[in-house]
C-alpha cells in the first residue's frame, strides 16, 4: 500500500499549493470567518490522522472544567451514520455519532456537539441549557477548520508527521511549515530534543508560538482487574503501530496485532477473525482501545471474552508544566477568566 501511494508523489506539490493558497485566503481576509460568542480554542494536527488529538482535547476539557469553565467540546464526527448537527451523550451509539465523539462524552465530562458545521453547532451548545454555562468551546481537529474564527490555535506534532509527505502520497494534510501559523504546539515529551531544531526555525518563521510537551501513559487495568498473561491486540487506528509499541513500553507486549482501517466499524465476521487468530496464537485474552471499545456492542465483548479477558487501554495524557501552559493559554485569550461558570451550590 505504501509503495502505490509512494507513485501519487508527483501530485503532492499540487496538493500543497492549493491548501496552501486556502490558508492565505482566509489570513488576508478574502474569505471570511464566522465567529461564536463564547471564546474558541482549536485543537488539531497537520496530519490526517494519528496525532493523538482526541485525549489531548479530553485532558484540555479536564482541566479548564476543574479551573471553573463550562466547555463545550465541537467535532465532525469522521465516518457517522447521521449528517445532523446534535448533542452527543456517553453511551450514544458511535455508528450514528461518530466514535471519537462518543469517546469525548464519555472522557470529557464536557457538553459534546457534533456537525460539519461547527458554528452552528458551537450556537447550539450555548443554548443548551443541560449544563454549565458555555465559557469556551474546545474545537475538535479544528486547525484546517477555518471557516470558524478561533482565538487560540493548538496544533500537535510528531516525529511521523515529520517524516511523512503530503496527500495523496502521505498523510499530511498541510505542509510541515503550517504549524509556524499556530499559537501552541504541543509535543511529545520523548520526541522534544530531538524535534527541537525543526520547532526553533518554526518559530522563527511564524509570529512564534508556546511549546507545550505532554506525557503519554497506558492505563491497562482497573485495580480488581487482573490482566492476561497472553494478550492478542487489536485496533482500527490510524497508527496501530503506535499503540503496539505503547504497549510494549508498558511491558505488557502482545502475541499480535490486528489492524483494521481507522474508524473501522466492527462486525461479527471481525468477531470471528479476531478470536480465530486468537486461538491460533494460543492467546488467553485480549487489549484493545477506548476507540474501539467504545463500538463493541454487548454481544460482540461476549463473544470476544471466550478467550478471555478483554482489556481496554486507556490513553492517558499530561501537561509536563500544566501551570505554566495554563497561565499562557489565560494570556492569549483574555476574556476567558470573566467566563468562568458561576459556583454551583
Amino acid at each position: 500500500m505504501k509503495t502505490l501511494r509512494r507513485l501519487l508523489l508527483p501530485l503532492s506539490p499540487l496538493y500543497g499549493a492549493v491548501v496552501t493558497a486556502k490558508r492565505r485566503l482566509y489570513r488576508l481576509g478574502w474569505r471570511k470567518q464566522r465567529h461564536l460568542p463564547s471564546p474558541v480554542i482549536s485543537v488539531g494536527s497537520v496530519s490526517a490522522g494519528g496525532a493523538g488529538k482526541t485525549p489531548v482535547v479530553a485532558m484540555l476539557a479536564g482541566i479548564l472544567r476543574r479551573r471553573g469553565y463550562g466547555v463545550s467540546i465541537l467535532t465532525r464526527g469522521y465516518g457517522r451514520v447521521s449528517n445532523l448537527i446534535e448533542r452527543v451523550d456517553a453511551y450514544d451509539d458511535p455508528a450514528w455519532h461518530g466514535d471519537e465523539p462518543v469517546l469525548l462524552a464519555q472522557r470529557s465530562g464536557s457538553l459534546v456537539y457534533v456537525g460539519a458545521d461547527r458554528y452552528r453547532a458551537g450556537l447550539l451548545a450555548e443554548q443548551d441549557k443541560r449544563g454549565d454555562r458555555v465559557g469556551v468551546h474546545l474545537l475538535d481537529d479544528g486547525f484546517q477548520h477555518l471557516r470558524l474564527a478561533r482565538n487560540v490555535d493548538i496544533v500537535l506534532l510528531t516525529l511521523a508527521d515529520v517524516e511523512d509527505c503530503l496527500l495523496p502520497a502521505g498523510d499530511l494534510r498541510e505542509p510541515i511549515a503550517a504549524a509556524s501559523e499556530a499559537d501552541v504546539v504541543v509535543v511529545r515529551e520523548e520526541e522534544a530534543g530531538r524535534m527541537k531544531p525543526l520547532l526553533d526555525r518554526l518559530q522563527g518563521e511564524g509570529n512564534g508560538f508556546a511549546v507545550w510537551p505532554i506525557r503519554r501513559s497506558l492505563g491497562l487495568a482497573e485495580e480488581d482487574e487482573r490482566l492476561p498473561t497472553f494478550p492478542l491486540a487489536f485496533c482500527g487506528i490510524a497508527r496501530p503501530d503506535n499503540f503496539t509499541r505503547m504497549l510494549k513500553e508498558s511491558r505488557y507486549e502482545p502475541l499480535e496485532t490486528v489492524a483494521f482501517p481507522d474508524h473501522h466499524r466492527y462486525e461479527e465476521r471481525d468477531m470471528a477473525r479476531i478470536l480465530e487468530r486468537a486461538r491460533e496464537r494460543g492467546a488467553n485474552g485480549l487489549v484493545t482501545t477506548e476507540k474501539d471499545a467504545v463500538k463493541l456492542t454487548a454481544t460482540m465483548r461476549e463473544r470476544l471474552e471466550t478467550v478471555g479477558p478483554l482489556i481496554v487501554a486507556r490513553l492517558n495524557v499530561e501537561l509536563v508544566d500544566e501551570k505554566d501552559a495554563m497561565a499562557q493559554l489565560v494570556k492569549m485569550v483574555a476574556e476567558l477568566d470573566r467566563r468562568k461558570a458561576p459556583e454551583r451550590p
